[in-house]
């Protein structure tokens, strides 16, 4: 797929003909991404930019196959953080289930797996019985649960791509691009920072068999974490990872591969090509924090997730034996802890909306989650994060929660629909942002105000980078569709 195999040779031949041979096979590799596999599509993103450092074919549709699961478990995390499910919560196997293609576990039909092992079953084995399992338990059939998983893709930023299943086996109706499953892999991280972690599970033992992950870049290339691998005769072999070394970190994606070993070999070269030049310093994208609440019922997250390594959160949150119970004082300590953290409350400005608040105040708590260590030792609110990661299995509606400032109202100058591009640490930062948006997609916003604002975040100031100017909220909205195509994430906000 990626290197043409070296052209054949067979009997004797005359030195002249041999280089002929050497150059057409030259020629051949220069082609071969083009010509010997149109459904290849590849993409690399820096996670802490949102800027796209590698991009081929990735907003041409493609088949995800198994990739389709991560979006299955994003809704049951949607479950589990609404408190309505949590890691012990019984699944009902159906029949029509149980008599799903493999790969699968193979539960009889009347029998019930745990969300726990659920979860392990499609972020290791891949199962597909097990992911028809959790979209009936979660919305009574394949085809609500798929309605479901699509409506949550629009309002996540893939606008690319539709659902009508939820384990990926064929449906010529179920497409998606690279860049929708690297938006995906984002979403995932920045929403879910504590179940993100099960993507990073080695191995799942379950009965008598125990299973080794999908994806075996796991523990053979430095700094991955996850994510998903994908299959079928019509896709091709894909693959979604992201990596972290140092305080640079990755969101890449492969599809359509002609083998597994090559897809493998293609991500690794793109890993050790743009890795190095990610950004090491402090994250400046929005995080990918959807309000999918009228779709779900979950509600968006009120703590700041402290940002921990998912090595360090397999062990402390899926690598206990079975049964174990969590620490018993860790909600004591965590009560404690939001009490003291908690900042005062202030009520929302005449007109505000208050869904929009909820996602910015989603977006703007968690952006020191990318902060180094050190940055982040003094902050209590982000210590009360790591500590509910670290020692607390409880469902998030049992935890105490620490919750952003609502927005500031802007000047009545620039009332209506504006965008926002990102909120970051310094008014430098915000400027930065605005003025490489202006240069990069000076077509998209020439006509518009640029500005940044100062918010209290939890007693963090952030500065969030807008532009004012537009005549409406389909406007905008358009504006933001523009924007995310040159790689620039946003959100769309009445003032």
């Amino acid at each position: 797929m990626y290197k043409s195999i070296p052209f054949p040779q067979s009997g004797r031949r005359h030195p002249l003909a041999a280089v002929m041979a050497l150059l057409l096979g030259l020629v051949m590799a220069a082609a071969a991404p083009a010509s010997a596999n149109e459904r290849y599509a590849a993409l690399v993103v820096d996670a802490k930019t949102g800027e796209t450092l590698f991009a081929r074919n990735a907003d041409d549709l493609r088949f995800p196959a198994s990739l389709t699961k991560m979006m299955t478990l994003y809704i049951l995390f949607e479950e589990m953080e609404a408190g309505r499910m949590g890691v012990n919560t019984p699944l009902q196997v159906s029949a029509n289930a149980a008599a799903q293609a493999p790969s699968k576990l193979g539960i009889p039909a009347g029998r019930t797996i745990r969300v726990d092992d659920a979860i392990k079953a499609l972020a290791v084995k891949s199962a597909n019985d097990i992911a028809v399992v959790i979209a009936e338990n979660i919305e009574g059939s394949v085809d609500a649960f798929a309605r479901r998983m699509t409506r949550t893709a629009r309002a996540i930023g893939m606008d690319r791509t539709t659902f009508r299943n939820p384990h990926g086996l064929p449906n010529p109706q179920q497409t998606t691009t690279a860049r929708d499953m690297a938006t995906l892999g984002r979403a995932l991280q920045d929403r879910f920072p504590r179940y993100f972690a099960y993507f990073g599970t080695r191995t799942f033992s379950y009965g008598k068999a125990t299973y080794r992950n999908t994806n075996r870049l796991l523990g053979t290339v430095e700094g991955v974490e996850g994510i998903k691998t994908g299959y079928t005769r019509a896709s091709g072999f894909n693959l979604v990872t992201s990596v972290q070394r140092g305080n640079r970190k990755i969101v890449a994606v492969v599809m359509g591969g002609q083998t597994g070993a090559s897809r493998n070999a293609h991500m690794k070269e793109l890993i050790a090509t743009y890795l190095p030049g990610a950004n090491p310093g402090k994250r400046t994208a929005p995080l990918l924090v959807a309000d999918t609440s009228h779709i779900s019922g979950a509600p968006l997250p009120r703590v700041r997730p402290g940002y921990t390594p998912a090595a360090t959160l397999a062990s402390a949150e899926i690598g206990r034996p079975a049964g174990e119970e969590a620490v018993g004082d860790a909600p004591v300590a965590i009560a404690a802890m939001a009490s003291a953290a908690k900042p005062a409350a202030r009520p929302a400005p005449e007109g505000a909306d208050p869904i929009a608040a909820r996602i910015l105040a989603a977006q703007e708590v968690a952006q020191l989650a990318y902060a180094p260590a050190h940055e982040r030792a003094d902050d209590p609110i982000a210590r009360l994060a790591e500590l509910a990661q670290a020692k607390s299995h409880q469902p998030p509606r049992a935890r105490q929660a620490v919750v952003a400032a609502p927005a500031e109202a802007a000047p009545a100058s620039r009332s209506g629909w504006q965008i926002q591009i990102g909120a970051v640490p310094s008014r430098e930062g915000a400027d930065a942002l605005l003025s490489k948006a202006s240069s990069a997609a000076g077509d998209v916003v020439a006509r518009l105000e640029p500005f940044t604002i100062a918010v209290d975040a939890g007693g963090t100031t952030l500065y969030r980078a807008r532009f004012a100017g537009f005549d409406g909220k389909d406007d905008a909205r358009k504006a933001c569709t523009q924007l995310k195509r040159k790689s620039f994430d946003c959100l769309a906000v009445p003032n």
